[in-house]
C-alpha cells in the first residue's frame, strides 16, 4: 500500500519539480554597444533634450523660469531630477589633485609645528613649590603615624 502511494507521487513531484526550475536555454548577454542604441520608443517620441546641467547655465541669461533657469515650452529631459537646480551641486572649486595637495600642506603644517614645540614644551612647573619643613610628615616620611602596626608589614 505504502509504495502504491509512493508511486503516485514520484509523477507528481516530477512534474511540480519541472516546472519550478527556470529553464536556461537562452542566455542574455549584454554588449556595449547595446548602451549606444537608442530605443525610438522608449518615451514615446518625446524629444530629449541633451543633457546639461543647469548649474552651469548662464544664470543672468534672461529665462522665464529664472530659479530653474529654463523657458516657457522648452522640453524638460528625462533625468531632469539629476540636472536641475535642486540636485546636489557639483563640485568644481578645484580638482582633485590640488585638494591633495592642500590636505597634505596642512598635515605637514600641523606636524612641523608639534615637532618644533615639543622640545620646548614643559613637562613640570618652572619652578617647584617650596614647603615650610618640606611636608616629610604629610607625605608619608619619618616620624609619621601609620595606619598599620610595624609588625603587620
Amino acid at each position: 500500500m505504502l509504495s502504491q502511494k509512493l508511486a503516485r507521487v514520484q509523477p507528481l513531484l516530477r512534474s511540480v519539480h519541472a516546472t519550478t526550475t527556470p529553464l536556461m536555454s537562452r542566455v542574455q548577454v549584454r554588449c556595449l554597444s547595446q548602451a549606444d542604441v537608442e530605443d525610438p520608443n522608449m518615451n514615446g517620441g518625446y524629444i530629449n533634450p541633451p543633457a546639461e546641467k543647469r548649474q552651469f547655465r548662464d544664470p543672468y541669461a534672461d529665462w522665464w523660469d529664472k530659479q530653474e533657469r529654463r523657458n516657457y515650452g522648452e522640453p524638460v529631459h528625462e533625468d531632469n531630477d539629476i540636472l536641475g537646480m535642486f540636485s546636489p551641486e557639483e563640485y568644481t572649486h578645484f580638482k582633485p589633485g590640488k585638494g591633495a595637495l592642500l590636505l597634505g600642506t596642512f598635515v605637514a603644517t600641523v606636524l612641523g609645528l608639534c615637532a618644533v614645540v615639543y622640545p620646548y614644551y614643559p613637562d613640570k612647573p618652572s619652578a617647584p613649590r617650596a614647603f615650610p619643613g618640606g611636608l616629610d610628615i604629610e607625605l608619608g616620611g619619618e616620624g609619621t603615624l601609620h595606619a598599620t602596626s610595624e609588625e603587620e608589614q
